[in-house]
């Protein structure tokens, strides 16, 4: 009788440690996808940082190169007209 008891706690035992390695091999399969997708995040924040820091300072230049040479005002005349 204790051999069966033993064998059914055995197997219990077993299927609980079965059990919570399936848990802890997914929870790391998960950390690892979070880690992964958050890198890829923070990648495309700074490039998108790096776009946008680019594009003020071209903006700031062509300001710069305005105010030295300034925009070329129409004329009052129309623009000729060539046959």
């Amino acid at each position: 009788m204790r051999m069966y008891v033993t064998l059914v706690l055995a197997a219990l035992l077993l299927v609980i440690l079965s059990c919570l390695a399936a848990y802890l091999i997914t929870a790391r399969r998960r950390a690892r996808k979070r880690q992964a997708i958050a890198a890829r995040l923070a990648a495309a924040a700074a490039q998108a940082q790096r776009e946008h820091d680019d594009r003020q300072a071209a903006a700031r230049a062509s300001a710069a190169l305005t105010t030295v040479l300034p925009a070329i005002q129409p004329d009052e005349r129309a623009p000729r007209r060539v046959a």
